[in-house]
């Protein structure tokens, strides 16, 4: 079954709340990087987040990019996402893997770090985007993300993200949810909440046993307190392209170009995002160098 997202109210529009299903998503980005199971569980929390947090921005083609900078072995972790449902995500070290923790889970803060920052950076059309970062709490993801929202946009939530992978390295499920405390909200109702978190199955395993996101939402709310307002798909979507590699060529100025085409006579660029590979020869080169030109005016 394809990913997709729900989006919910809860108690009389008190609470806010977010659940998705991101298994494919991360299969696919897990099959184009080679991830190994740790650094799989890593990016796959990222992108289940950034995909719930970019179906919060208003308006049409609006976007997010997320950052993790831990001091782990894992490097930069970066996350594009919008409000579409496409996203796209990174790691600098994909090939980082750790035994299992004490608590029997993929060690996330050991290869993310827990000494860093999480930033998240908001294109919504205007001038100036919106930047928001925070200290990492944990390294785990979920809480970091919990923290990020609490201390940089002030609304109390909960986030669950989690990732299971197979034997084989690839990806067996992958999911989560955020549910968000709006002004108003009453304390035993809040209580009520936090007990069921307490006692709730990891969001992954919730989804390999078969969870819709729409379960897992009815789990930790209530099925009675929950009111679906709807359903979207999501999906792993790079936005890369050879026209683009092109631009960025140009961008880099006669001198550049000229030296690509003395050094190498052709230029070959991948993706970071997808992996893809693009190769210019040294044809394409002249007129990249020719377009240069003209933008200096010559």
């Amino acid at each position: 079954m394809s990913d997709y997202l729900v989006k919910a109210l809860a108690f009389n529009g008190s609470i806010r709340a977010f659940a998705v299903d991101t298994t494919e998503m991360v299969k696919e980005a897990q099959r184009r990087q080679g991830t190994l199971p740790t650094a799989s569980a890593a990016l796959g929390r990222a992108m289940t987040a950034s995909t719930m947090m970019a179906s919060m921005l208003k308006g049409d083609g609006n976007k997010l990019t997320v950052k993790v900078e831990g001091d782990g072995p894992l490097g930069a972790i970066i996350v594009d996402a919008n409000v579409d449902g496409g996203t796209r995500g990174f790691v600098s070290n994909p090939h980082v893997h750790f035994d299992l923790n004490a608590a029997g889970k993929l060690d996330v803060a050991r290869a993310v770090g827990k000494n860093g920052t999480l930033s998240v950076v908001k294109d919504l059309g205007m001038r100036d985007n919106f930047t928001g970062q925070v200290p990492l709490v944990s390294g785990e993801l979920g809480e970091d993300f919990t923290y990020y929202f609490v201390s940089s946009e002030q609304i109390p939530s909960a986030v669950a993200v989690g990732v299971l992978v197979n034997p084989d390295n690839s990806v067996l499920a992958s999911g989560g949810f955020i549910i968000q405390v709006m002004p108003g909200a009453q304390d035993e109702m809040i209580t009520f909440i936090e007990k069921r978190l307490e006692n709730l199955d990891p969001v992954s395993k919730m989804i390999e046993a078969g969870n819709t996101p729409e379960q897992l939402l009815y789990n930790v709310l209530g099925e009675d307190n929950v009111k679906l307002l709807s359903n979207s798909p999501v999906q792993f979507q790079c936005t890369c392209s050879q026209e683009r590699f092109a631009d960025a060529i140009i961008s880099l100025g006669e001198e550049e170009i000229q030296a690509m085409i003395d050094e190498d006579g052709k230029a070959d660029a991948t993706c970071h995002f997808c992996n893809e590979a693009y190769h210019f020869t040294q044809d394409d080169l002249q007129k990249f160098l020719e377009e240069a030109r003209k933008e200096n005016g010559e």
